[in-house]
């Protein structure tokens, strides 16, 4: 697995210390959790638009590729 640093604010880490104290988990364990969740809805929100707008111009695309 690759590191990666993140900067974080001191307000940032002691809400990630405190959440990772609460719950018993690792903060490394919690902020991998949260990028994993954010690329998902990211990658759900453009895969929407995307079918959006290949829905609205089928025809075009359709012409395109022949």
């Amino acid at each position: 697995m690759q590191q990666l640093t993140v900067p974080l604010t001191a307000d940032l880490r002691h809400a990630l210390d405190d959440l990772a104290d609460a719950t018993g988990r690792r903060p490394e364990d919690l902020a991998l959790d949260a990028v994993r969740e954010r690329l998902e809805a990211e990658r759900s929100a453009v895969r929407g638009v995307a079918e959006r707008l290949a829905g609205a111009h089928a025809e075009l695309l359709r012409r395109l590729g022949e």
